[in-house]
């Protein structure tokens, strides 16, 4: 099965070089590319892209307000945005999830990196390695009470309330970038009942995706972030 990319970057260089780089494997194809965020929603559409490769900073409509529109439209339910930043933690990166990505990842990532961020979305998986996981804690901690539902406490933590004590493990380990390997291999279980355990998570707090859940495990006050 190919994974079909778009890629969304109005510097035509860059896209020129992704594409080269994403047409060499023999499982991915690039079926577009657009200059701005319009130009990716619409692409998305046409050209039933699995994985959109996203900039953030683009002319008229930028790359966050694109993976909204994109997350926010039925028809594009199965399409994965992974959010490409010129730093791998800047002030977008908690809006790019909240919006709807699946991930994001580092421009001057490697090559193998970047390969693997559109394998592991295109597969449903979240991209959110140790190094994003902190940054993103981080930028939690710089916003304080300033949050998408108001701030924790009982109002934030009501929506976790469908949750069984399992499945609120799962979520805390989720939440601190754990794979389901390792989340298995910590409590003491199957990678298999770790996954059905996420996928139920998602299913009952209505999160798109692994990325999402992150952002509620916080917003809710089930974990807290912690200074070292």
């Amino acid at each position: 099965m190919t994974i079909r990319v778009l890629l969304a970057d109005d510097q035509a260089l860059l896209r020129s070089a992704f594409r080269v780089l994403v047409d060499s494997e023999p499982d991915m194809a690039v079926v577009g590319e657009a200059a701005d965020g319009a130009e990716a929603v619409r692409l998305a559409k046409e050209r039933s892209a699995d994985v959109v490769l996203m900039d953030i900073r683009m002319p008229g409509t930028d790359g966050l307000a694109a993976t909204r529109l994109i997350s926010a439209d039925p028809d594009l339910a199965k399409v994965r945005v992974v959010i490409l930043t010129t730093f791998e933690v800047d002030d977008y990166v908690v809006q790019s999830l909240r919006a709807g990505a699946s991930g994001f990842l580092g421009k001057g990532s490697e090559p193998e990196e970047l390969l693997n961020a559109i394998r592991v979305a295109a597969g449903g998986e979240a991209l959110l390695s140790p190094v994003a996981t902190k940054g993103l804690i981080a930028r939690f901690l710089a916003q304080g009470g300033d949050r998408a539902d108001g701030g924790t406490g009982p109002a934030g933590a009501e929506r976790l309330d469908a949750l069984t004590g399992r499945e609120r493990e799962v979520l805390v380990q989720v939440a601190g970038g754990h794979s389901n390997d390792e989340i298995a291999e910590r409590l003491v279980v199957s990678p298999l009942t770790v996954k059905t355990h996420v996928n139920r998570a998602m299913a009952k707090l209505g999160a798109r995706d692994r990325a999402q859940l992150v952002v509620i495990a916080y917003e809710s006050g089930l974990v807290r972030p912690r200074v070292d």
